[in-house]
């Protein structure tokens, strides 16, 4: 039996076990809720996690015979180690929208998310992911199926917090280096793609020329665009991810203070920053 299916088997009997044993009074934290909520939302690294994996693609034309065959050896490295780059998000994720769900005050069953934890980290040397990283995964996972099986609404906010915190910052920070990972490949795609056209354009004065002058500036032109918005892309979801493991320390640090004017405004505070970097984002 795989574990996916171990996960399910599990889920399905814990359910069974302690669905007596759910809280039935009404649990509210709104602030803790919104400052989920924006942090499963934020967008970002899924779509530069694709970008950063399908490089060879856009910067095929551009290479010479020999820079091909090193790219190509390149891209096979990139595309073997995409799925673990997705399934650290997808955990955080995961997390992100149980803890929202934990924070309401409604009845909850997220049995059909477990799907979303896949299978684990394949520990694979080429991605750069270290022990730690992948300790974190296997004990973020662990708990996400623990508390979706618990009756436990009210203290499972506190717990998913205070058991959850140290697993979600490394893995945040393996997020935040990934990203850094994925805009230095951008930038050393765009001095190669860029960097022909800055070569050759200078060069082509002939008469004969001209139209495909033309037409390569044009094109050099849109490229430059592409790349600029683009790295906007990647400054905005560092912010993002860089904001999501500052709330949730502050979250952890008063996690037994949650009612707190002070801490609520703060929670509210990240949650709007966090909605108005998805809206960027998402421009």
């Amino acid at each position: 039996m795989d574990l996916r299916r171990c996960l399910h088997v599990f889920v399905l009997a814990a359910s069974l076990m302690l669905g007596g044993c759910a809280t039935t009074g009404q649990v509210s934290l709104a602030e803790v809720r919104q400052f989920a909520d924006a942090s499963a939302r934020l967008g970002g690294y899924g779509e530069l996690s694709r970008r950063y994996r399908d490089t060879y693609e856009r910067e095929q034309p551009y290479l010479s015979p020999a820079a091909d065959r090193i790219a190509k050896e390149n891209d096979a490295r990139r595309r073997a180690v995409y799925d673990d780059f997705v399934s650290i998000q997808k955990s955080v994720v995961l997390y992100m929208q149980t803890l929202s769900v934990l924070a309401g005050d409604t009845r909850y069953d997220l049995s059909d998310r477990i799907d979303d934890l896949g299978t684990g980290l394949k520990a694979n040397a080429e991605s750069g992911l270290q022990r730690r990283e992948i300790a974190a995964y296997t004990g973020l996972t662990r708990l996400l199926t623990r508390v979706i099986a618990s009756g436990y609404q009210n203290r499972s906010v506190e717990t998913m917090v205070r058991d959850g915190d140290a697993d979600v910052q490394v893995l945040l920070e393996a997020m935040i280096a990934l990203t850094r990972l994925y805009a230095k490949t951008n930038e050393n795609e765009k001095k190669t793609v860029l960097g022909i056209f800055d070569v050759e354009i200078p060069f082509s004065n002939k008469s004969s020329d001209r139209m495909l002058v033309t037409l390569a500036k044009v094109h050099y032109l849109n490229k430059s665009t592409e790349y600029k918005l683009v790295d906007k892309r990647y400054n905005l979801a560092l912010q993002g991810l860089t904001k999501v493991a500052l709330g949730h320390q502050k979250l952890r640090e008063n996690i037994n203070n949650l009612h707190d004017d002070e801490i609520r405004k703060l929670l509210a505070v990240y949650a709007r920053d966090l909605t108005n970097l998805r809206d960027a984002l998402s421009d």
